[in-house]
């Protein structure tokens, strides 16, 4: 039997607050535990929660970038359930009325294609604290910091249809929060974690086949292994006659499995009701205007700026729009490099760049190259100071820390050679010390044309214009 597997993601994004959602208490990361849980996150008797303004604009701000509705009146609802990282007995979130819904996310796949996933709804709720098991043995840590942290909860509708989908859905989200500002999006420190609903079906079936859900995952590739593994669990249990049952799950990385946790709650199960300490949140159209205007520009839009303007193809438009710091230092680059033609610069920037910063485990904003350094040596490379190869040369130099591209071409002496007739001295010289293979090449063995170009760029210690080598290299063997 052919099978098809449907994903829906939630995803987690905490928001980049100051202050938690209902208190003042602050969001810092790394503090000591339990320093940064006040008497409001914890559910003390006669406190009271205040909602947080600058959560309630990051939502809006998310909800337009998704092309989605903001609701003019949502409401706070209690989410009862019992955790020891939950000392109040219960969450505060929204249910039935959440501020953002029936918006959809624009995503690029692998082959180019294009698929918009339907977010069903995103709304504003509190964090819950942080159990610790690794360093007590036999007991549980309770670390309440995190209680009470803001976050905007993004539910996707199941239009996912494989990992690598679910992947790429949760990078564009990923890059889309960043580029707005409201999320950090540091996965390590579980400001961006995701929740994977997984089902499958037989192909060609439309009703939706039992779901289970595998909780807290916090890295793209995490994703994709736990998703490629609970698919082909669901459906050995289906092909062996088994049933599955709708339960959430925990991967182990470790093990590249996913294993059971708890059987899924419904949401009768949570007894939702309105939290009787807050107010509907009433936003106006005025509120929604003024935040609208103030967008900044976003990641497709971005994307496609890069392919009309710069004439940059598909991809190289995705790769230097995956966050909005790369898309800026390539701007950069080019009000740096002159006559440098775009496409250069990405090749530049895609490649040696990030190939650099990705070996030595950088981002982007802490590239030991600034744009200016960069576009100075693209300047060389457009000017025909310095070859391709030079170039590359002179780019190690920069990474470790040199000033310029033209100090280095300076003081190494790495100017290219352009001038005909020194040129054409070394070819007629490296013609006449090898003869048997010009007298290959004569007898037509075109192959040793390269051989004659080598031998001249070693010659030159590849400071040759390659482009007048082998123009004058052809012109030389005619005679």
């Amino acid at each position: 039997m052919q099978w098809e597997s449907v994903i829906g993601l939630e995803v987690h994004a905490q928001l980049a607050t100051h202050s938690k959602i209902f208190s003042g208490a602050s969001t810092q990361y790394g503090a000591p535990p339990n320093t940064q849980a006040c008497n409001i996150d914890l559910g003390m008797p006669g406190v009271l929660p205040v909602l947080n303004e600058q959560a309630v604009r990051m939502a809006i701000q998310f909800g337009l970038s998704t092309n989605s509705t903001i609701a003019p009146r949502s409401v706070f609802a209690r989410k009862n359930y019992f955790y020891p990282d939950l000392p109040k007995g219960y969450q505060i979130s929204q249910f039935d009325l959440p501020v953002v819904h029936d918006g959809y996310l624009d995503i690029y796949l692998p082959d180019g294609k294009m698929k918009r996933i339907t977010l069903i709804r995103a709304h504003l709720e509190e964090d819950a604290g942080k159990s610790l098991h690794e360093d007590f043995q036999g007991f549980t840590g309770i670390d309440l910091n995190r209680a009470g942290t803001p976050l905007l909860e993004v539910v996707s509708a199941p239009d996912l249809r494989s990992s690598e989908e679910a992947v790429c859905y949760l990078k564009a989200l990923h890059a889309l929060v960043r580029y707005i500002e409201i999320c950090d999006g540091n996965m390590q420190e579980g400001s961006f974690r995701c929740d994977a609903n997984v089902s499958v079906r037989p192909v060609g079936v439309e009703k939706l086949g039992t779901r289970c859900e595998i909780k807290n995952v916090n890295s793209f590739k995490f994703v994709e292994k736990a998703i490629d593994y609970e698919i082909q669990r669901q459906i050995a249990v289906l092909e062996s006659g088994g049933v599955i049952e709708q339960q959430t799950r925990l991967y182990d990385s470790q093990k590249n499995e996913t294993r059971p946790m708890r059987s899924k709650e419904e949401a009768n199960d949570y007894r939702y009701f309105p939290d009787p300490d807050l107010l509907p949140l009433v936003i106006t159209q005025d509120t929604i205007d003024k935040i609208r205007k103030a967008l900044p520009e976003l990641p497709n839009d971005k994307r496609e700026r890069f392919q009309s303007q710069y004439q940059l193809s598909e991809y190289d438009a995705a790769v230097l729009t995956a966050s909005r710091e790369l898309g800026d230092y390539f701007e950069n680059t080019l009000k740096h490099s002159g006559n440098c033609q775009p496409k250069i610069a990405a090749n530049w920037i895609s490649s040696e760049l990030l190939g650099a910063l990705n070996k030595a485990v950088l981002d982007i904003t802490e590239s030991p190259i600034s744009p200016e350094k960069l576009g100075g040596l693209l300047n060389r490379i457009a000017d025909n100071t310095i070859s391709g190869k030079i170039a590359k040369q002179i780019f190690e130099a920069l990474w470790e820390g040199a000033a310029s591209a033209d100090a280095v071409i300076e003081s190494q002496g790495l100017k290219q050679i352009t001038n005909t007739d020194e040129i054409v001295k070394i070819i007629d010289d490296t013609l006449a010390k090898y003869p048997d293979q010009l007298a290959e090449y004569r007898q037509g063995k075109d192959r040793m044309f390269g051989f004659f170009v080598g031998q001249v760029m070693q010659a030159t210690k590849g400071k040759a214009n390659p482009q007048q080598v082998n123009e004058l290299l052809k012109d030389r063997l005619k005679s």
